[in-house]
């Protein structure tokens, strides 16, 4: 990793399951998710609480890809979807990524979904769950 680069601090000892220093201890790890600093990881979660459309929501997770390396999911869930508590955001298991950042993206894009309701049901539509209607 680039050393001039500011990268995320540790979280408090037992406070996290991160494994960071795993990461940092391997030069030849993916360390992109420890550019995630906590004012960079506010701008995220800002910036995914206020997208627009499902495209680009769609860009973000994109973007989260390849700027992190973090995966997102995002997909109805398996029983009926009546609020964007019903959508399943589930993000893969990586080092490095810390558990309130794993669970505040997921937070962040469904009141993103609950303030833009044809949003969620735009990610209904991509799975024809709203053809006939």
């Amino acid at each position: 990793m680039h050393s001039s680069l500011p990268i995320r601090t540790a979280c408090p000892p037992g406070a996290c399951v991160c494994n960071r220093e795993t990461l940092l201890a391997d030069p030849r790890s993916d360390q992109r998710i420890l550019l995630l600093t906590k004012a960079e990881e506010n701008k995220l979660i800002e910036h995914l609480e206020s997208v627009q459309t499902l495209a680009e929501l769609r860009r973000m997770q994109v973007k989260m890809l390849d700027l992190l390396g973090i995966v997102v999911h995002i997909a109805p869930g398996t029983n009926e979807v009546r609020t964007a508590r019903g959508f399943e955001i589930r993000i893969e298991d990586m080092p490095g990524l810390c558990s309130k950042t794993r669970r505040a993206i997921p937070a962040a894009i469904r009141r993103g979904l609950e303030r833009r309701p044809e949003i969620a049901y735009a990610l209904l539509n991509e799975r024809d769950l709203l053809a006939d209607t």
